[in-house]
């Protein structure tokens, strides 16, 4: 079970993310001024208010899996799993705050902005800005993300330590959960002004990320099947 809701939780959140880069940018207009982003998203209408409810929901399940994968590798016991386990599903509770503020937050907004006079939008853009760095940047990004890479750091580590599948997943969670960190950047960027970016390095950290959970899903399904025969 555990190893299959990482690679379903994942799939289907690729899925429903890749819908939403094509239908509204995601995630190069996360970086764009409100007066680009709100009228983009009213002109999304409920399509757009839904992809981000399948983008939001489909990453929460990962917190299932995570909250599993002791019991999945026989260390209820490791002190250092049992902690990383709360950190990650944290990350997934602070990603998911961040991503649902689309659903329940920005459609108010948007429509406060489109409809509204040159006073409401000067208004109603600095209270976008405000939700946005607080549940957006702060929030779902930089405190979920380096969340979520201090669990996948944990889990390689003792992947490599107690050698309870091969090494080969620790190196590449590491180097993963590495490049995934150089996405702070980005982040910090929108605070302080100047701050070094490296786009790629954060493009190819968060699929390379992504793509080391489904290899974790499938080296537990194959454990099973080892221990089955």
């Amino acid at each position: 079970m555990t190893g299959s809701l990482f690679i379903g939780s994942t799939v289907a959140f690729m899925v429903a993310a890749t819908v939403l880069s094509m239908t509204f940018d995601w995630p190069d207009i996360l970086r764009q001024p409100p007066d680009v982003v709100l009228p983009e998203f009213a002109d999304g209408g409920a399509s757009l208010v839904w992809t981000w409810f399948a983008v939001a929901w489909t990453y929460a399940v990962l917190a299932v899996p995570i909250l599993l994968l002791p019991a999945a590798l026989a260390r209820r016991g490791d002190a250092a799993l049992r902690v990383a386990t709360y950190v990650g599903a944290a990350s997934v509770l602070l990603a998911l705050i961040g991503f649902l503020r689309w659903v329940f937050v920005v459609p108010a907004l948007a429509d406060s902005y489109m409809s509204g006079d040159e006073g409401t939008r000067s208004a109603v853009a600095a209270a976008w800005t405000a939700q946005h760095q607080y549940g957006g940047a702060l929030l779902g990004e930089h405190l979920g993300q380096l969340l979520g890479i201090a669990w996948s750091v944990t889990v390689s580590v003792i992947i490599l330590r107690s050698h309870v599948l091969p090494a080969w997943a620790g190196w590449l969670g590491l180097l993963a959960s590495a490049l995934y960190f150089v996405n702070q950047g980005d982040i910090l960027a929108t605070a302080v002004s100047g701050f070094p970016v490296w786009d790629l390095g954060g493009l190819i950290g968060s699929y390379l990320w992504a793509v080391w959970i489904i290899v974790l899903g499938v080296l537990l399904l194959r454990r099973v099947n080892t221990d089955a025969r």
